[in-house]
C-alpha cells in the first residue's frame, strides 16, 4: 500500500534543535537565490528547441547512469531492459515498463542522493505525494506524463522557473556552437547558457579518438594544419577564442592523472607524428598528455579562460557493458588520486599568474585535506573543487567543507556544481547543496568558530559572489 509523502522541510539540516533553528535561517536567506550552474552537460540545443520532454522514463531514467546503474547492480536489469540502444539495436522496453521496474526496486535507493533528488523532483515538480511503489507504479507515471504534455513543462519554462541564471555545457573544441549562438541571439529566451572548452580527445596521440579528433578540427578551424604539434597548438588557441566569442569563460578536463610535465617543442612534435603514423609508445602518450595540460594552463594565462582538472577516474571498466551500450552507463570509477607533485611543473609556472583559476576536482575523498586545501590555502591559481559524481553527496559535501575549510578557507572554492546532464535534477542538486552548507555552517556558529552573521554572509557567497567570481561569469 502506497505511503503518503512529503519532503520534510528540515530535510539535511542538524538534528540538535538549537544548531537546526540557526541552520534553517541561513538556508532560508538562500532558498530561493539565483542557480549559478557554472559545470555541466545539458544538451543546448534542448532549450534551442524547446520540444517538450518525452516520457517519464526517457526523461528519468533512459539516460541517467546513476538511476540505472543502482538497477543492474542490485536487480540484474540491464541496459536495453531500460531502453538504452544495444550494440546498435534500439530497445524495445515499453515506457511504463521500466517505470515500473524502478518502482519495483526503489528500496534499493534508500539513503542515497539518487533518490533525494527524485524524490524533490517528483515531489517539487510533479506535486506526487505518495511514495513511489509497485502499486501506484502507474498512476505516478501517469501523472507526470500529464505534466509533462503541459507548456509550463518545456524546457524553457522550466529554465525560468529554476530561476537559472547562468548554465555552463560542455563542448568539443571543433564544436561550431551554432547552438550557443541560436540562443544568445534568440530574444526570447533571457537565460545565458556558454559553452565549455574540452580537449580531451586530442591529448592522447595512442588512442582511438585522437585522429578523428585532428581531422574535426581542421575541419573546424580555417587554415588550420593539425599534422604537426605546433599546428595543433594553434588551431587549438584559434577555437578557444571561437568559444569566447560564444560566452565561454571556462575549460574543463577529465585526464587519467594530474602529470603537467612540459616537453621540448622538438620532442613534442616527435611523438605528435608518431601518432599519425602509428608508432607511439605507451610513454610517449603519456608524456605528450601532461605536456598538454602544461600547455592549457599557458594558453588560459593567455585568453584567461578558467582551467577546470578532475583526474583520477577510471571509466569503462566493465568492456562488456562499454562495448555494448557506449560510455556513460555508470562503469566509471574512482581511481587514486594526487595533485601536488603531478602539478609541480604546472604551478611553478603558472600558479601565482593571475589570468590562472585552476579549479581541482577529485572523486578522491582522502586528497581533499591532504593536498586540494593545501594547494588553494597557498597558491592564488588554484581554487577547490566542491564534491562531484561519486562524492556528490550530502554526507561528503559535509566531509568536503571541513577538510578543506580548515587549510583553505571558504573563498578559494568553486561554489556548488551540479555536473549533470539531466536536466530536471538541477534544483534538486542546488537545494541540497545549500541545505549541506547551512549544516555546515549552523554547526560552525554553534561552536563559536563564526558569528551567525558572517556565516549568512558566507552561505550567500557560497551561492552565488563565489561560483561568479572563480569561473569569472
Amino acid at each position: 500500500m502506497a505511503t503518503q509523502f512529503t519532503p520534510h522541510p528540515d530535510r539535511l539540516l542538524p538534528a540538535d534543535p538549537t544548531t537546526r533553528e540557526v541552520a534553517r535561517r541561513l538556508y532560508d536567506e538562500v532558498a530561493s537565490l539565483p542557480i549559478i550552474s557554472p559545470h555541466g552537460h545539458v544538451n543546448p540545443l534542448l532549450l534551442l528547441d524547446n520540444e517538450p520532454f518525452g516520457d517519464p522514463a526517457e526523461l528519468l531514467i533512459t539516460p541517467d547512469h546513476y538511476v540505472t546503474r543502482m538497477l543492474f547492480s542490485g536487480a540484474g536489469i540491464d541496459g536495453d531492459a531500460v531502453g538504452r540502444t544495444k550494440n546498435g539495436t534500439p530497445s524495445d522496453a515499453e515506457p511504463r515498463e521500466i517505470w515500473r521496474r524502478l518502482a519495483e526496486n526503489w528500496f534499493r535507493y534508500h539513503g542515497t542522493p539518487v533518490r533525494y533528488w527524485m524524490e524533490h523532483e517528483l515531489a517539487e515538480l510533479f506535486d506526487v505525494t505518495e511514495t513511489l511503489g509497485a502499486d501506484n507504479a502507474d498512476a505516478i507515471y501517469d501523472q507526470v506524463s500529464a505534466r509533462l504534455a503541459d507548456d509550463a513543462f518545456r524546457p524553457r519554462a522550466l529554465f525560468d522557473r529554476f530561476k537559472i541564471e547562468v548554465m555552463a555545457t560542455t563542448d568539443d573544441p571543433a564544436d561550431d556552437l551554432a547552438a550557443h549562438k541560436a540562443l544568445a541571439d534568440d530574444g526570447s529566451f533571457s537565460g545565458r547558457v556558454l559553452p565549455t572548452w574540452r580537449a580531451d580527445r586530442f591529448t592522447d596521440p595512442s588512442g582511438a579518438r585522437w585522429l578523428p579528433a585532428l581531422d574535426d578540427l581542421e575541419n573546424a578551424v580555417d587554415g588550420a594544419d593539425c599534422r604537426t604539434y605546433e599546428g595543433l597548438l594553434a588551431a587549438m588557441r584559434a577555437s578557444r577564442q571561437h568559444f569566447i566569442e560564444h560566452g565561454a569563460t571556462a575549460t574543463d578536463s577529465g585526464l587519467p592523472d594530474a602529470g603537467s610535465t612540459p616537453l621540448e617543442p622538438a620532442e613534442a612534435e616527435r611523438i605528435h607524428a608518431a601518432g599519425l603514423n602509428g608508432t607511439v609508445t605507451e610513454a610517449e602518450a603519456i608524456a605528450y598528455r601532461h605536456n598538454m595540460l602544461y600547455r592549457f594552463a599557458e594558453m588560459s594565462v593567455e585568453d584567461g579562460l578558467v582551467m577546470q582538472l578532475h583526474p583520477g577516474v577510471i571509466r569503462n571498466h566493465h568492456r562488456a557493458s562499454f562495448k555494448a551500450y557506449g560510455a556513460d552507463v555508470g562503469c566509471d570509477f574512482p581511481d587514486v588520486a594526487s595533485f601536488t607533485k603531478p602539478l609541480e611543473p604546472l604551478l611553478n609556472a603558472f600558479g601565482t599568474h593571475p589570468n590562472l583559476h585552476l579549479v581541482l576536482f577529485t572523486v578522491d575523498e582522502t586528497v581533499f585535506s591532504r593536498e586540494v586545501g593545501p594547494l588553494a590555502g597557498f597558491y592564488p591559481a588554484v581554487y577547490a573543487g566542491v564534491p562531484w559524481w561519486f562524492i556528490d553527496t550530502p554526507q561528503a559535501i559535509l566531509r568536503f567543507r571541513d577538510a578543506v575549510t580548515d587549510s583553505a578557507g571558504y573563498y578559494k572554492g568553486s561554489g556548488f556544481i551540479d555536473d549533470t546532464r539531466a536536466f530536471l535534477s538541477i534544483p534538486a542538486r542546488h537545494d541540497m547543496a545549500r541545505r549541506c552548507d547551512a549544516h555546515h555552517l549552523a554547526q560552525r556558529v554553534a561552536t563559536h568558530q563564526i558569528t551567525e552573521d558572517d556565516a549568512t554572509q558566507v552561505i550567500k557567497d557560497l551561492t552565488t559572489t563565489i561560483p561568479t567570481a572563480t569561473f569569472k561569469l
